[in-house]
């Protein structure tokens, strides 16, 4: 009975897909709620999935020659006026620290929503000479961005990210570095947590503030809404300018630097659970799962199994990350708790297969079940696991297909959203704003990015009927 009534806490996907999203974040132990509004508590579990992405993030980024660094918390108001358009850009969403114990402070300290005047007040007291460029920074921390809907991960008034922030000596190099690092996340989401993406430029009106061009990727969650996975934009020399970081180049003369900077946040553990959870909770890509092989000692109280379960996760620690439950609940609520918490391999193990010298294991993410002879036990857990990276990659791939619509006019794009649900449209665009804000207005969907792979679907804009400049990949986001 228990194990019934553990699948049925969850709300069904395709009923109610935010309840089913709450439900998840719940009952899979990721996040609690907290006393703070809009804040969240993540628990152990939810953690160990941003640790296991962190330590992957964090390789490739010192594989690329990036070199970690703190910045403090507090950013002086004068410091935070100093780039207008940055300034403007975050004013609504600052927390503000006015007091300093009973004391009031003699000038306000906003609390980090993102550090670039940190970094560049930091950059014009090292940077002399063109030796001393580029420099290629990044931070993992937490911001605070005061917002008025909150949803676990998704948003949250406080969030972990890590942003790098580089300088360089020329406009070439900065923005190399701006699609580099793009391309870094997209390989991280499609290769580490199993997730398609569309690389694209965003539109002018909504380009980072301060930024010269901002780069994302979109992702495209299992209900047809599109979630923003990480951003990339280049600055230019603008920063450098409010800044006055300046170099002397090999000619002897003084010149401005060029900037980028890059996020992704604790939203992607949102982006896994909507891609590839289905109505039993988690599917976690292997690469990011806490747990990656759970052993189920079945008929543990019978000689030798609880110890056979132990040997074998001695004998596979050292290549994964493996659990025994070893406790008293029954082996059908144990495979209802490792399905929720989406747990890639189940290992069963029981007193005939130690006699046959093998275990079952099944797959979350289509149940699968296969005998394992013990002697080949690694080999074909590691071919089960890149198995099951490959398949829920090809579901998210075929879901994102299936719901990528071409349109040629607003009421194209109106009728194929009301048939088929929300998803990618993908339709021509004159570059005009005023076409960007009634194309949302009418439709209801809003310009996600312009992407990089471009189709000329018509020569003429979907909205004005003028002619077309750009494809721009449209959807409604989280």
């Amino acid at each position: 009975m228990a194990d019934k009534k553990m699948v049925e806490a969850i709300t069904s996907r395709d009923e109610d897909f935010a309840q089913w999203y709450t439900d998840i974040v719940k009952k899979a132990d990721l996040i609690d709620y907290s006393s703070v509004k809009g804040c969240m508590i993540i628990r152990p579990y939810g953690y160990a999935i941003w640790e296991n992405m962190q330590k992957i993030l964090d390789g490739m980024f010192k594989e690329t020659g990036h070199e970690n660094v703190y910045m403090p918390m507090f950013i002086p108001e004068s410091l935070l006026n100093k780039e207008k358009d940055h300034v403007q850009g975050f004013a609504p969403e600052v927390a503000w620290v006015t007091h300093g114990g009973s004391e009031k402070l003699p000038e306000r300290l906003c609390v980090r929503p993102t550090s670039e005047t940190l970094f560049c007040e930091h950059y014009s007291n090292i940077i002399q000479s063109h030796r001393d460029l580029p420099k290629l920074y990044n931070q993992w921390c937490s911001v605070v961005r005061w917002e008025k809907t909150t949803r676990p991960f998704l948003r949250s008034r406080e969030f972990l990210w890590q942003e790098g922030h580089t300088v360089h000596a020329t406009a070439e190099e900065a923005v190399e570095e701006t699609e580099r690092m793009l391309n870094i996340y997209a390989d991280f989401c499609e290769k580490y947590l199993n997730m398609p993406v569309i690389k694209g430029k965003k539109t002018e009106s909504d380009k980072f503030a301060g930024a010269e061009a901002t780069y994302a990727i979109e992702a495209l969650m299992h209900d047809g809404k599109a979630l923003q996975a990480g951003t990339s934009h280049y600055f230019g020399d603008g920063f450098a300018k409010a800044f006055n970081i300046t170099y002397t180049s090999k000619e002897n003369k003084l010149e401005y630097v060029y900037e980028t900077s890059w996020g992704v946040t604790t939203r992607l553990i949102g982006a896994v659970i909507m891609s590839h959870g289905d109505d039993n909770g988690l599917v976690l890509p292997p690469a990011v799962a806490p747990i990656q092989i759970v052993i189920i000692p079945v008929n543990q109280q019978k000689e030798g199994v609880l110890e056979k379960a132990y040997e074998l996760k001695e004998r596979l620690k050292g290549k994964f990350r493996v659990k025994v439950d070893d406790s008293n609940n029954s082996a059908g609520w144990k495979f209802s708790e490792y399905e929720m918490k989406g747990v890639p391999l189940r290992l069963e193990i029981g007193p005939k297969d130690i006699e046959n010298d093998q275990c079952v294991i099944v797959r979350r993410d289509n149940r699968e079940k296969s005998f394992v002879s013990l002697n080949e036990l690694e080999e074909n857990i590691e071919k089960l696991l890149k198995a099951f990276s490959d398949n829920i990659y090809r579901i998210a791939y075929e879901n994102m297909q299936k719901r990528t619509y071409e349109c040629t006019t607003m009421d194209e794009i109106t009728q194929k959203l009301a048939e088929n649900g929300d998803g990618f449209v993908h339709a021509m665009w004159c570059g005009e704003e005023a076409c960007e804000d009634k194309v949302k207005e009418v439709t209801g969907v809003g310009s996600r990015c312009i992407p990089f792979e471009q189709k000329e679907i018509s020569d003429k804009c979907v909205c004005c009927g003028k002619p077309a400049q750009h494809m721009v990949c449209w959807g409604k986001a989280y």
